[in-house]
């Protein structure tokens, strides 16, 4: 072949190899377990800035209605990853042995689970839930650790009278009297209450972790088929959300603009409020802080699984290591908030 021909061909490869298509981009559903609130500022900020995308990435976001109810959606592969408690997790896979469902990544290393209740009832720590009325949404994620918090602290469970209210009518029932206290998350029920015109100064919430539990709370779930066919993905997921998270941290009013983006009915001071609230209480710990976001404590997750088994009867008992996995994550100095 001479000269000519030779870079003739060469040429002609070179511009077939640029009309080839790029690979494209992983498509992922995520899951949420409610609204889109202040609170889930960090994925849209994600989104907003590109995080994902860079990671090769193409991330949709769906509201849930429960940090219960909405794990079989990702169990079932129909959201390839979700934002669930932990603890019901546990209870999940024990009932469903052949879903592997892991967290790979813990955000509420606080668990908001809380009683709510008002100033006026004079409920200020859980004995004195005894001879009251308790409404309690069946999926309520913080309800799911009732048993555990009632052996915890002594009280006797045959007289708290439970109601199984809905989460739309859980806080007005409160304000309204009809029930004294509550279950559900911290950040939930106080803005609720506020929304409803009870001044702060007389909402009282007595959270769990401050009464003898050792849980933690919802963090990232994948599907496990996913998992294992896209463990790249997963891995990219994890670090872009961990960059929004970061973000969120530095400038939680401008990240929740983000959130405003998609919830054009909200009150945008309520929810970077709610926002503040949850960064402070439950995600930006000492642990946290000391550690890095992300990870967990071995020994209190391993206690929290013994604490699941008060109010949740094993068919067979798993290890930390069944219902959670830090091989996903980055370093510890890419964790930092």
């Amino acid at each position: 072949m001479n000269r000519s021909v030779f870079a003739g061909a060469f040429a002609a490869l070179l511009v077939a190899a640029s009309v080839v298509p790029a690979a494209a981009d992983t498509d992922i559903k995520f899951a949420l377990d409610w609204k889109f609130e202040g609170p889930t500022a960090p994925y849209f900020v994600a989104i907003d800035k590109g995080y994902y995308k860079a990671e090769g990435l193409n991330v949709t976001i769906d509201t849930g209605a429960g940090s219960v109810s909405g794990i079989p959606r990702v169990a079932v592969g129909t959201h390839q990853l979700g934002f669930f408690d932990l603890n019901s997790v546990v209870r999940f896979r024990d009932q469903n042995p052949g879903k592997d469902i892991k967290v790979v990544m813990m955000l509420y290393d606080r668990p908001p689970f809380a009683i709510g209740t008002l100033k006026k009832t004079g409920i200020a720590k859980p004995k004195d839930l005894e001879g009251r009325v308790l409404g309690a949404p069946a999926a309520d994620g913080a309800f799911a650790q009732w048993k555990a918090f009632v052996k915890e602290n002594g009280i006797d469970e045959s007289k708290v009278k439970i109601e199984n209210v809905g989460f739309p009518v859980r806080e007005p029932m409160l304000a309204d009297g009809k029930v004294d206290a509550i279950t559900g998350f911290t950040f939930s029920m106080h803005f609720n209450l506020l929304q409803r015109g009870i001044p702060a100064d007389q909402i009282q919430m007595i959270v769990m972790t401050d009464y003898g539990l050792s849980l933690y709370g919802n963090g990232i779930i994948v599907n496990p088929d996913f998992l294992k066919n896209n463990p790249e993905a997963v891995k990219g997921f994890i670090r872009a959300t961990i960059k929004g998270l970061q973000d969120t941290v530095k400038d939680p009013a401008a990240a929740t603009k983000s959130v405003m983006k998609r919830y054009e009915t909200g009150d945008e001071k309520t929810e970077r409020e709610r926002l503040e609230l949850v960064l402070r209480e439950h995600i930006v710990t000492p642990w946290v802080k000391q550690n890095g976001v992300g990870d967990v404590d071995p020994a209190r997750l391993a206690k929290s699984v013994d604490q699941i088994g008060v109010t949740y009867e094993y068919k067979n008992k798993p290890f930390a290591i069944d219902v959670f996995t830090n091989e996903y994550l980055p370093p510890a100095a890419d964790r930092k908030l």
